[in-house]
């Protein structure tokens, strides 16, 4: 590969970081200005560029075209700077660069596999461009973050998690494919949309796209036996019945709801380190009673049930509320993922309630008198000042973790919580949020966000070439997540590490998983005495190779 082929390239490109010798061999010279640069320049360059633009969705796309152009110098960039950029590849901007994919795609990335072209689906992924691919993240883009049904603009939430797998978990991006299922779109802004690039049709459902999913999952076992396969942003009545289906087929996991849970109970259990209060004696309240918020709810079931509750007790404690209030046993159309957390009528008799047809939140919070409260609804302001005063009132020190993403959805603004509870609330965001202001001192919010679990639970499914992925595994997960927050040892420092370090969060969590799956018996050539080594081998970092032509009289040609 010469000249401009070899520019072309993001894989293999390194613009003006090319040798004097390496601009000879490829043919480079007159193609590139004349200085040579290292990454570092390329770097501090770039980033300069990228904080001259005045709005986050035009940093998002400076940022989409740096990574179509040259991905060593993306992850660079990326991995220097992750606190600033974060934010900007994944949420909250990554939502609106989905919203507006169709107006900024400029190059393919990806798969894009759509209805009318499922006869071709082996053909599509036989591509050699694939032949190294180890993780796959799909979406059929029907419920992106708190946005909705986005159809083919939803290709931005794959492309988006990859570029953390290898940012955060290091895994090479020559071996991570974003899948976008075409199945159509109800959102009518897209199908009016002249420069829509999706299927203009309707979204198909039942039947069709259940043969549909299931013959690309048959053609992805076919082309990767070994693949590690994340579905993301499925809606409800998908998301748990297909991972339920296909989770023992091959190794995969939905991170809306696995990733969520897990994220949720570590920070969860770094939040009894500052509360005080046990994990058996929690009483947890969840807004969004979902495929994500029952996800949730079932791990930290199991993290109380390790600490000593039978199952019965500890589902009882649960208040799962959604939009016609707290589901019980009277609550008709209950999906199957909902059941275990249903509460008894007949145990609420002595509840003071407003309005005994439908139980709200508020009465949750003064009747069940919740130890912490999760949002994960796309609500907007549901945490309400009497709702986050009610958790203050009957808690020394409430947990309330407003979950929901982008920042147009959160449930509440951690600075609100902060004054409603009078500083004392122990606080997790979705989304990036300014920092608080608490005794004086300026107190980061921590960003309970899935990009601290799904990289290190990746890295360590493909670093041990685990079968599949298990329940106990996100456990795992949680704890060397918990393990490693700053509030263990000081009560009065965060939930969870910086940002900064999710590199070496991704690692823990890694090697946690890597010794579940062994000890579970899923792995395929390490034990757990090898599992950190096979981790840290596997770790891609991104700089530049020296290139030599594989044909000498080629080069001179």
């Amino acid at each position: 590969m010469f000249g401009y082929r070899l520019l072309a390239d993001p894989r293999l490109n390194k613009g003006t970081a090319f040798t004097e010798d390496e601009r000879s061999a490829f043919r480079l010279h007159g193609l590139l200005p004349p200085t040579v640069v290292s990454i570092d320049e390329q770097v501090t360059r770039r980033l300069q560029a990228f904080r001259e633009f005045h709005t986050d969705l035009e940093r998002y796309a400076f940022l989409r075209d740096l990574q179509d152009t040259n991905e060593t110098l993306y992850y660079a960039l990326l991995g220097r700077h992750v606190e600033e950029l974060l934010p900007i590849v994944y949420t909250p901007t990554v939502g609106a660069g989905c919203a507006s994919f169709s107006r900024l795609f400029r190059k393919p990335r990806g798969v894009f596999l759509s209805i009318p072209h499922r006869s071709r689906i082996r053909e599509i992924l036989a591509n050699p461009q694939f032949d190294k691919t180890e993780v796959i993240v799909v979406t059929d883009g029907e419920r992106i973050l708190g946005l909705g049904d986005q159809g083919a603009g939803g290709m931005g939430i794959p492309i988006g998690k990859l570029a953390l797998y290898t940012a955060c978990g290091g895994i090479s991006p020559a071996t991570a494919l974003p899948i976008l299922l075409d199945v159509g779109t109800d959102n009518e802004e897209n199908l009016k949309d002249p420069l829509y690039i999706g299927w203009r049709h309707k979204r198909v459902r039942g039947e069709e796209y259940d043969t549909f999913v299931a013959e690309f999952i048959a053609a992805v076992k076919e082309r990767w036996p070994h693949v590690l396969l994340q579905w993301e942003d499925f809606a409800k009545g998908n998301a748990t019945r297909l991972l339920d289906q296909y989770r023992d087929a091959l190794c995969s996991f939905n991170d809306d709801i696995q990733g969520t849970a897990a994220v949720a109970t570590g920070a969860l259990l770094a939040a009894i380190n500052v509360t005080g209060e046990a994990m058996q004696n929690q009483r947890i309240a969840v807004l969004g009673a979902g495929s994500a918020g029952c996800g949730i709810a079932k791990l930290l079931m199991e993290a109380m049930i390790d600490a000593g509750l039978s199952p019965q007790d500890a589902a009882s404690r649960f208040y799962m509320v959604d939009k016609d209030g707290l589901i019980t046993d009277g609550t008709n159309d209950l999906a199957s993922f909902q059941r275990p957390f249903v509460q008894k009528r007949e145990a609420l008799t002595h509840w003071n309630l407003g309005n005994p047809s439908r139980i709200s939140l508020l009465d949750v919070i003064y009747n069940a008198k919740p130890t912490a409260l999760i949002g994960v609804s796309a609500q907007a302001g549901a945490f309400t000042e009497s709702v986050v005063r009610g958790m203050a009132r009957h808690n020394k020190r409430p947990i309330i973790f407003p979950l929901s993403n982008p920042v147009s959805c959160a449930e509440a603004n951690p600075a609100d919580i902060e004054i409603w509870s009078e500083g004392r609330a122990v606080i997790g965001a979705g989304s990036p949020f300014p920092p608080l202001k608490r005794n004086g001192h300026v107190f980061p919010v921590d960003q309970t966000n899935n990009s601290y679990i799904f990289p290190g639970v990746g890295l360590g499914a493909i670093a041990t070439r685990a079968s599949r992925i298990t329940d106990t595994m996100f456990m795992a997960a949680a704890k060397a997540l918990a393990d490693m927050s700053p509030a263990r040892s000081d009560p009065n420092a965060n939930l969870l590490p910086r940002v900064t370090q999710l590199r070496d969060v991704a690692i823990a969590v890694a090697i946690a998983v890597g010794k579940q799956a062994c000890a579970e018996g899923l792995t395929e050539g390490v034990t757990v005495d090898t599992v950190e080594a096979a981790v840290r081998a596997r770790m891609w970092w991104p700089r530049y190779l020296s290139y030599v032509p594989a044909n000498a009289e080629q080069s001179a040609a």
